[in-house]
């Protein structure tokens, strides 16, 4: 990992692009259901949320495995709301 700063902006590119693909989907399907993709939305916001408190943690016993947790947490998160999108 370069940076806490590269990091900062993986995590909000990947949630952001997230969200923008719900809202796509949203246009392009009026007649659905707004709900579903609403919670998505709410833990695409939730996961940035806890992503950012981690990143931002301060006193951490090793640096080096503490980002790599958080970026291997938002890797599983992210794969987890792709998922439940292409589900829609």
């Amino acid at each position: 990992m370069a940076n806490i700063r590269n990091l900062k902006k993986d995590i909000n590119y990947v949630l952001g692009d997230i969200i923008e693909a719900v809202y796509i989907w949203e246009t392009a399907n009026p007649d659905k259901n707004a709900k579903d993709s609403e919670v998505i939305i709410d833990e695409a916001i939730e996961t940035f949320d806890i992503l950012i408190e981690k990143v931002n943690a301060k006193n951490i016993e090793s640096p080096k495995t503490h980002f790599k947790g958080i970026v291997s947490e938002l890797e599983t998160k992210g794969s987890a709301l792709i998922e439940k999108l292409n589900k829609l």
